[in-house]
């Protein structure tokens, strides 16, 4: 039997991705964020609120870069999700990871993220449920510790995590259980 929750933003899983600009003064700003995703081939829409500093430095910067967080900086990038830098101007340097400077981009990239996608702002719509923010990718970077040995990029080795809105938690992913569009290719009928 199934029970009613009524209107929850309940789907899982949901990605933990790490938004990285630049302040007015050329700090380093991130913030981790669930809502968003790619939506098109070379397109990715960010839900934001707009009272986050890092919309402010989208205005401004029309720049930002896109990272995947893994495992092993699961305490700094939460805490780059709790802190807001409009309160904490330092927070980046409190979070104990490093950036450079993207060569793509006007926005940080931080180090320690295996997977990073530099974009550049396309659009920004405020919509009735918030900010919507539409990036052009114009570049991916991956670690080499998360190549195969083909040189393509390994999801298992991300070391990435999700987000479970239902109970506030981060679950690891990366087990690789089948291909896509092969494992249901028994049930085809001719």
């Amino acid at each position: 039997m199934m029970k009613d929750f009524g209107v929850r933003p309940y789907l899982y899983p949901m990605p933990t991705y790490m938004i990285g600009t630049y302040n007015e003064d050329d700090t380093v700003d991130v913030m981790m964020m669930a809502w968003g995703g790619i939506c098109a081939e070379d397109m990715v829409a960010l839900n934001l609120d707009s009272g986050h500093k890092t919309a402010a430095n989208l205005e401004t910067r029309k720049a930002f870069t896109l990272s995947v967080p893994g495992v092993d900086t699961m305490a700094a990038s939460d805490y780059l999700g709790i802190v807001s830098g409009n309160k904490v101007p330092d927070k980046f340097a409190r979070s104990g990871l490093h950036a450079v400077k993207s060569q793509r981009v006007d926005a940080p990239v931080i180090t320690e993220y295996p997977l990073t996608l530099e974009c550049q702002v396309v659009e920004m719509q405020q919509q009735p449920y918030g900010l919507r923010v539409l990036g052009r990718i114009v570049n991916v970077m991956a670690d080499e510790k998360v190549l195969d040995s083909d040189g393509r990029i390994d999801a298992a080795k991300l070391n990435a995590f999700a987000f479970d809105q239902m109970r506030n938690g981060y679950y690891a992913m990366g087990q690789h259980l089948d291909q896509a569009w092969h494992a249901g290719a028994p049930l085809m009928k001719d």
